[in-house]
C-alpha cells in the first residue's frame, strides 16, 4: 500500500530527476554556443575571411536570439515548457548539420544564426522550467542550477572541440558529429520529463506572438541593474569566445588549437567552481561584487595583450571567471525573485535579450575598430566601454533594491 510519505517521496525524487534533465538541456544547447570557438582559426584559413568577417559570424548568433527572444520569448508561458524545449534541441541540430555541411563562409552564418534562435528559446524556457520545479520562494536553488549549468555548457564546448580538433581526425567535423549524439539523447529524456505549465493553450489561434520586450511597468527599474550586469558580464565572455584566438596567435604567439579552447575553458570552469561556493551570498550582493570584479579582470586582460604574458592573461582569465559567476548569478536571481509567475518567461526572456546583446554588439565594435586600429587600441576601448557600463550598473543596483514577489 503506498502512503502519502512514499508518494511525497516519488514527487521529489521525480522533480529531482527533472531538474537534471532541463538543467542538461540548457548546458547542451548553451555548450553548441561555444563549441565553433576554436575552429574559428581552422575557419578563416579554410575560407579566408578577415577579423572583422569573424566576428559578424560570431555576432551573427545574437540575430538568432532576439527573434527568439522578441517573439517567441514567451511562448512556453502559453503553449508549455517542453514542445519549446524539444524544438531548441532540433534547431541546434539542425545548426550542427549546416555546420558539417559547410562550404563556404556564408553557411558558418545560417549555422550561427540559427544556433542564436534555438538558445535563446531554450533560456527563458529551460530558466522558467526550473524555477517552477523549484519549491523554495526565493528561486536559489533553481538560479545556481540555472548559471551553472550555461557555464559548464559554455565551458565544454571548446574544451571538447579544440582537443579534438588538434589531436583527433576531421578537425572540422568530428566535434560535430559529437554534439549531434548528445542532442539526440538529451531530446529523448526532455521528451519523458515533467510538463510544469498546468493550463497549455491548445490552439495557435490563442497564443499571441507581438513582439514585445514583457518587463512590467513597476519592474523597470529594478529589472535596470540586473539587465545591464548581464550586459557588461556576457560582453567580456563574448570576448574571449570569439577573439581569444586571435589575441593568443597575435600577441602571445600562440597557435595551438587545443591551448585557445583551454583557456576559454578555464573561465567557465572558475565560474562554475564559484558559482556553486558562493551560492550562500545574497543576489544582490553577489551581482553588485561581480560587477566590482569586472574592473580589474578587464584591466588584466589589455595588460595581457600588451605585455604578451601568458601569466596575466590566465589571472585576468580567472578572475573573470569569478566576475561573470556572482554578476551572472546574482543578477538573474534577482530577475527570478522579482518576476510575477504569470510572466515569468517573458520577463526572463527580456533579461536574456541584455545579455545576448552584451554577448554580441560590444564584439562587433571591437571587430570594427580593428580595421581603423590595433588590436591593443581596439581592446582598451572595449575594456573602457564596459568599465562604465559596469559602473553604472554598479551605482543603479546600490540606489534601487528591488522588492521579491510574494
Amino acid at each position: 500500500m503506498t502512503t502519502i510519505a512514499d508518494q511525497k517521496t516519488k514527487t521529489e525524487s521525480n522533480d529531482t530527476a527533472a531538474f537534471m534533465v532541463v538543467a542538461a538541456m540548457m548546458a547542451v544547447m548553451f555548450m553548441g554556443s561555444t563549441l565553433v570557438t576554436p575552429l574559428y582559426a581552422l575557419y578563416r584559413h579554410a575560407f579566408g575571411f578577415s577579423e572583422f568577417i569573424l566576428t559578424l559570424v560570431y555576432a551573427v548568433y545574437a540575430v538568432g536570439n532576439f527573434v527568439a527572444l522578441l517573439i517567441f520569448g514567451r511562448l512556453s508561458d502559453e503553449i508549455g515548457r517542453k514542445p519549446i524545449g524539444l524544438t531548441s534541441l532540433g534547431l541546434a541540430s539542425i545548426s550542427t548539420l549546416i555546420f558539417l555541411a559547410a562550404l563556404s563562409t556564408g553557411w558558418l552564418f545560417w549555422a550561427r544564426m540559427l544556433s542564436g534562435f534555438g538558445v535563446g528559446l531554450a533560456s527563458g524556457t529551460a530558466a522558467a522550467w526550473l524555477a517552477e520545479l523549484d519549491t523554495a520562494e526565493q528561486k536559489s536553488r533553481a538560479t545556481l542550477i540555472t548559471s551553472s549549468a550555461n557555464f559548464i555548457g559554455i565551458a565544454l564546448g571548446p574544451l571538447v572541440s579544440g582537443a579534438l580538433a588538434q589531436y583527433a581526425p576531421w578537425p572540422l567535423r568530428l566535434s560535430f558529429l559529437v554534439y549531434l549524439a548528445v542532442l539526440a539523447i538529451i531530446g529523448v529524456l526532455v521528451a519523458r520529463t515533467r510538463e510544469t505549465v498546468e493550463m497549455p493553450r491548445r490552439s495557435w489561434r490563442a497564443v499571441s506572438l507581438r513582439p514585445r520586450l514583457g518587463v512590467p511597468t513597476e519592474l523597470r527599474v529594478s529589472f535596470i541593474a540586473p539587465a545591464v550586469t548581464a550586459f557588461a558580464t556576457f560582453a567580456v565572455i563574448g570576448f574571449y569566445a570569439a577573439l581569444l584566438p586571435t589575441i593568443l596567435a597575435e600577441s602571445l604567439h600562440q597557435t595551438n588549437v587545443a591551448v585557445g579552447g583551454a583557456v576559454v575553458f578555464e573561465l567557465f570552469l572558475v565560474a562554475t567552481l564559484v558559482t556553486i561556493v558562493t551560492r550562500q551570498i545574497e543576489s544582490r550582493l553577489a551581482m553588485l561584487s561581480g560587477l566590482v570584479m569586472l574592473l580589474p579582470s578587464l584591466a588584466l586582460l589589455v595588460l595581457a595583450q600588451v605585455l604578451g604574458s601568458t601569466f596575466i592573461l590566465l589571472t585576468g582569465t580567472a578572475l573573470s571567471g569569478c566576475a561573470a559567476a556572482l554578476g551572472y548569478r546574482g543578477s538573474l536571481q534577482v530577475v527570478n525573485k522579482i518576476a510575477p509567475e504569470e510572466r515569468r518567461a517573458e520577463v526572463v526572456s527580456s533579461y536574456y535579450v541584455a545579455m545576448f546583446l552584451g554577448n554580441s554588439v560590444p564584439v562587433i565594435g571591437v571587430g570594427l575598430m580593428t580595421v581603423i586600429a590595433s588590436a591593443n587600441v581596439s581592446s582598451l576601448v572595449f575594456a573602457c566601454v564596459i568599465a562604465l557600463f559596469a559602473v553604472g550598473a554598479l551605482a543603479t543596483g546600490i540606489k534601487y533594491t528591488p522588492q521579491s514577489r510574494r
